[in-house]
């Protein structure tokens, strides 16, 4: 199976995209693959529970459940340090939803990591 890493931008602004990488990471994750996923720009927010709860994509499960599916599928998530500290985003709100923090080195070692790269 393939190592899939995956990045998005995506927040509050716009629900369906948002919830896009975690559908897609969820699928692959099922299908056998390690998968993580990069959140960058508006998409730290979602690492707040109050963001993800309040955000349902046309069509698809609340943003708040994808997550929680991806936990669960051993999805390493990682908020860029960065924008979350731009945003008000502690270290503690991505403790408790189960990611971790990223930067440039991390990002880097994700890219170098996976056989696939996809950007929502």
């Amino acid at each position: 199976m393939a190592n899939i890493f995956m990045k998005s931008s995506w927040g509050s602004d716009d629900p369906t995209r948002a919830a896009m990488v975690f559908g897609h990471a969820n699928a692959l994750a099922g299908a056998g693959h390690e998968v993580r996923i990069f959140l960058l720009g508006e998409a730290v927010c979602l690492a707040r529970p109050v963001v993800r709860e309040n955000m349902v994509p046309l069509g698809w499960p609340s943003v708040a459940e994808q997550w929680d599916e991806a936990i669960g599928n051993g999805v390493r998530i990682e908020c860029c340090g960065a924008c979350s500290r731009a945003r008000g985003v502690s270290e503690d709100d991505m403790a408790k939803a189960g990611a971790q923090p990223g930067n440039p080195t991390t990002f880097v070692e994700s890219v170098e990591w996976s056989d696939k790269i996809i950007a929502e």
